[in-house]
């Protein structure tokens, strides 16, 4: 459970969902508060959504609990650094040096925290009128976002400009000639330097509040006997001024789709989403957005047409990966719509797995485990056949009475895909497993058997063998006086009791050789209800006083849960009552 909340806390993380992925790592951290790789996904997570002080208690959790593990004082630094704390972090990455001197990462954390504690010191560097429009990851996502400046991202020359002036905002100063950056700027100032429409990746769309532009700088002032000459007024041709109307059209047609789809009017909303496309094929999320009202009304085959021309599209113009990876979604949930009349969820699978590679999007890798699992589960129910089962599990039995166990096995094995409810089966193949020595694989299906029927008394009988064979005595004395519950006289059950009290009596009376002894101490110590039992302070006063405080002792034998308890301890070798 703890790895598959990690999974979905990873995934969020991967899709740039923090807020899920705390979420996530919270509950798997809830189900194994000792794995320290969990505070440290929690404290990157926190982190990147700037909440440094719940990502420095994280950081402080990872390491006191793996204190030699080097990506903890990476965290620990970067927590630091996001607080201020630029000494504190200096200390931490140096404390991870240490460990891992290799480190790249951990390298490169001390070189920013010692930059940051020297700017500490310095005092404040003087302020940059566009240095907030710089900062961070919403540079980038701004940039993608806008279709002006989208393309300009694929030019390593226009990339490298743009991590410089990151770095410092100063560097603006120069590359103000290059037309691309003064465009960029116009963007993260929210001010339209060019015409264009951006791209709406929205089903039913909220217009964007207006923003108010910042004020202009301030130029420097000329000498009066130069007048400031008025700027050129641009031209547009008369081509790209219809452009630019039919671009505005098509935004007020899909707006107008939007409001029949919330009304459920979807005749209406197809009618308004067509005309958007016919004005302006190159954003794609009117063809997204046609292909969701196909699939609110059940015209699947339309709605996967839409979903691959928008495939097409969006790969011709070089649109948003994330676009490309929700139109194959969406392709994938009509496809799995058909696969309930059709019986195939090949096609489905195929069309999550390729969005997929798009885009890791949790909510697709969701559905992806819904279709795979209808799938199987559609495989199982074609495939099921009771008569055929028994045949196979008699085909089984004659193999184990020939000693050919494996063969059996794979008879056995048989039976349960044609009926993987029958109790008799999984007994059949525990026993097959316990011949051959797989231990573990024979308790799962006895497990498995005593779940199917809690009367089957078999379940409990091949359960105690394997877990007598695996010298769990304890463990198989349960096993064995659960099976008489149902079963009060069977004789199978009443001699594997009688075993396993020779078993725990020859360790109280002290019989064992020392080899035994060795040996049952080394598998109690692997023994998690043993090492509960050792780490409970109340039960390590209780062996205390049965060493030191003889009087003590005599009421605690009078407590029947402490000596239940002590009775493992005796049975593992761990205790020897004298």
């Amino acid at each position: 459970m703890a790895d598959e909340a990690k999974a979905k806390g990873n995934a969020a993380f991967s899709s740039g969902d923090f807020n899920a992925a705390v979420t996530h790592f919270t509950e798997a951290i809830d189900l194994a508060p000792s794995n320290h790789v969990l505070y440290s996904n929690r404290s990157a997570a926190y982190a990147s959504l700037n909440k440094y002080s719940e990502a420095l208690a994280d950081a402080k959790k990872t390491v006191e609990i793996k204190p030699d593990w080097s990506k903890g004082y990476s965290r620990l630094g970067a927590a630091h650094c996001g607080l201020g704390q630029y000494d504190d972090a200096v200390s931490a990455y140096k404390k991870g040096l240490e460990i891992d001197p290799n480190n790249e990462a951990l390298k490169s954390g001390l070189a920013d925290a010692q930059a940051g504690a020297t700017r500490s010191r310095a005092g404040p560097p003087p302020m940059n009128p566009f240095g907030d429009a710089f900062s961070g990851p919403e540079m980038w996502a701004k940039l993608t976002a806008d279709p002006s400046t989208r393309a300009f991202l694929q030019q390593p020359d226009f990339v490298k400009m743009m991590q410089e002036i990151q770095k410092n905002p100063s560097n603006l100063n120069l590359y103000l000639k290059d037309q691309r950056v003064m465009q960029a700027l116009g963007v993260l100032l929210n001010v339209k330097l060019r015409g264009g429409t951006g791209a709406e990746d929205e089903e039913v769309p909220e217009s964007p509040p207006e923003r108010k532009q910042p004020e202009p700088w301030k130029e420097e002032k000329k000498p009066e006997h130069q007048p400031e000459p008025e700027p050129e007024p641009m031209e547009v041709s008369e081509e790209e001024s219809e452009a630019k109307k039919r671009k505005a059209e098509a935004i007020k047609e899909k707006e107008a789709g939007n409001a029949a789809y919330k009304q459920k009017d979807f005749d209406t909303a197809i009618q308004h989403y067509t005309k958007a496309i016919e004005l302006n094929d190159e954003d794609i999320s009117f063809i997204l957005n046609r292909a969701a009202t196909y699939l609110e009304m059940g015209q699947y085959e339309e709605c996967i047409k839409d979903c691959e021309k928008a495939v097409e599209r969006g790969r011709e113009l070089r649109s948003d990966f994330k676009m490309v990876a929700k139109a194959l979604t969406r392709k994938g949930t009509a496809l799995v719509k058909m696969a309930k009349c059709s019986k195939d969820f090949e096609p489905a699978i195929e069309s999550f797995q390729k969005a997929l590679t798009e885009h890791r999007n949790p909510d697709t890798l969701r559905k992806l485990n819904e279709a795979e699992k209808a799938k199987k589960d559609l495989e199982q129910q074609e495939y099921y056949d009771p008569k055929l089962a028994d045949e196979e599990r008699e085909k089984g039995n004659e193999y184990f009475k020939q000693q050919k166990y494996p063969e059996a096995i794979k008879q056995y094995t048989e039976a349960l895909r044609r009926n993987p409810k029958d109790p008799k089966a999984y007994s059949n193949r525990a026993a097959c497993y316990t011949k051959l020595g797989a231990m573990p694989e024979g308790l799962k299906d006895a497990e498995k058997c005593i779940e199917l029927d809690p009367t089957f008394t078999k379940g409990y009988t091949r359960k105690g063998a394997v877990q007598f064979f695996m010298k769990e005595y304890e463990k198989a004395l349960e096993t064995y006086q659960e099976g008489l519950k149902h079963d009060p006289s069977n004789q199978e059950l009443l001699d594997g009791v009688r075993r396993c009290v020779e078993q725990i009596n020859k360790a109280s009376r002290g019989d064992l050789t020392p080899e035994e002894l060795k040996e049952r101490q080394a598998k109690g110590m692997q023994d998690p209800e043993i090492q509960n039992i050792l780490q409970d302070p109340v039960m390590r006063q209780v062996l205390t006083d049965f060493q030191e405080n003889p009087k003590a002792a005599q009421e605690h034998t009078k407590n029947p849960m402490v000596m239940s308890k002590i009775q493992k301890l005796v049975s593992a070798g761990i205790v020897q009552l004298r």
